[in-house]
């Protein structure tokens, strides 16, 4: 019996930031604008669609370098587009992130109210990405998109972050990050986990089939075919209070690292605790073909290995049939380091901002980004976790511990403070190339 054909996805149409992973090392800045005038947003449409990477030009006039346009449900709007369309669009876009904050689990320090202006307001209409390998070829990105924006009156540059990367290739807290990327049919682009069956285009590009059948894509097809819908997300990361929580558990350094390999999943190395359960394989973390994989359920269904409630086996519990049907929850995950790294060995906070700018791609916000969110972070009855939060990323009260699978008896860990907090975040609609020209050809 002959395999179903590949979806044939049109990658001269499709933006490069929808599906490649981010070069290794990278810099990256993300730029939001307001529109205020919409004669000005549509030329800035026009114009981007000259500047944005397809997904077709794997390899770029500048290198593993690429620019992205997406645009927010309110930005949509002010460029014209008709109610009629905007209401075929996913309801968590047109409600978007602020509006969505309790099902997102942005409590507390994390909510709204405390976001980071002018994020999660209705005057964030377009986020501009650039993405290089270093930051002398980003520079030159962003002179390339600049005549995109540049002398337009009516469109006001609001907010800009600037990423890098560590010296060490990891995030904050010390991990080795962007280990893992999902295989899409017709991408031309290898997942990492070579277990992994290619995922259907639809679950990521909208106007193809997607894991159930479906096609989804707004209206009309000219806007929606080919886009995607784009999480941009600010988190701040309590590295101090982090490093002392390893301390503060652990009996010495050694027993330290296990533990951040207990709470992450891997190594800082970036070796996965599945495929070296008992100490450390650096070789095996800077191994792209290697580090991803394995499986779950087939080789340690009871976590002794890698447990159950761990970052990384909560945020793709991979061949979990507890989980559900899971390659309907997969997404395409992006980080990006922002602030001034905390010196080695420093354990109280020094007043800088850091952690991690982190985008999400996907054609299903709901079942996708909000699921995960809401059903593996940050609730744990999936595998029997009952109220227990992500470690490393749930939204903490302090009051929940977390348990180590262990012979003969388990290793329970004290109340886990929240490391992670939510500065603030964007839902975006990244249309395709020929969206962008239709944008910016509207008429009122």
């Amino acid at each position: 019996m002959s395999r179903p054909r590949e979806a044939e996805l049109e990658l001269d149409d499709i933006q490069r930031g929808a599906l490649s992973p981010r070069p290794t090392p990278y810099a990256a800045t993300y730029l939001l604008f307001r529109i205020d005038d919409r004669v000005h947003g549509r030329e800035l449409m026009r114009r981007a669609s000259t500047a944005v990477t397809s997904a077709a030009e794997s390899v770029s006039p500048l290198g593993a370098t690429w620019v992205s346009v997406a645009v927010t449900c309110t930005g949509l709007a002010a460029l014209g587009v008709p109610r009629s369309s905007l209401d075929t669009f996913a309801w968590e876009f047109r409600q978007g992130m602020a509006a969505r904050a309790k099902a997102l689990a942005d409590v507390g320090e994390s909510s709204p109210e405390n976001w980071e202006a002018p994020l999660g307001s209705s005057g964030v209409h377009v986020a501009l990405t650039a993405v290089a390998p270093d930051p002398q070829l980003l520079t030159a990105a962003l002179d390339r998109a600049r005549p995109a924006y540049d002398r337009l009156p009516g469109v006001t540059a609001v907010w800009r972050q600037d990423c890098y990367a560590l010296p060490t290739e990891t995030e904050h807290f010390g991990y080795r990050d962007g280990v893992s990327h999902p295989a899409v049919e017709g991408s031309g682009i290898p997942g990492s986990n070579e277990l992994e069956v290619p995922l259907k285009a639809g679950e990521f590009i909208l106007g193809y089939r997607d894991e159930l059948g479906g096609i989804q894509a707004p209206q009309p097809d000219v806007l929606g075919r080919n886009g995607s819908y784009a999480v941009f997300r600010k988190l701040h990361q309590q590295v101090a209070g982090f490093r002392r929580y390893l301390k503060d558990n652990s009996t010495g350094p050694a027993d330290e690292e296990l533990i951040a390999a207990k709470i992450m999943g891997r190594w800082r190395s970036g070796a996965p605790l599945a495929l070296a359960p008992q100490r450390d394989d650096p070789g095996l973390g800077v191994d792209p073909h290697r580090r991803n994989t394995f499986l779950y359920e087939r080789d340690d269904p009871t976590g002794f290995d890698t447990p159950r409630g761990c970052h990384i086996r909560r945020a793709n519990p991979r061949d979990a049939s507890v989980a559900g049907e899971v390659r309907l929850h997969r997404m395409i995950r992006r980080g990006a380091v922002y602030g001034p790294p905390l010196p080695e060995g420093v354990l109280e906070d020094d007043g800088a901002d850091r952690g991690l700018m982190f985008a999400f791609i996907g054609a299903h916000l709901g079942r996708q980004f909000e699921f995960v969110q809401s059903q593996w972070i940050n609730d744990g009855v999936f595998f029997g976790g009952n109220d227990a939060k992500d470690p490393v990323v749930g939204s903490a009260d302090g009051a929940t511990g977390y348990t180590i699978p262990r012979r003969p008896v388990r290793r329970r860990l004290v109340a886990l403070p929240q490391f992670v907090v939510t500065r603030g975040g964007e839902y975006c609609f990244l249309p395709s190339l020929s969206a962008l020209r239709w944008l910016g050809d509207l008429r009122d």
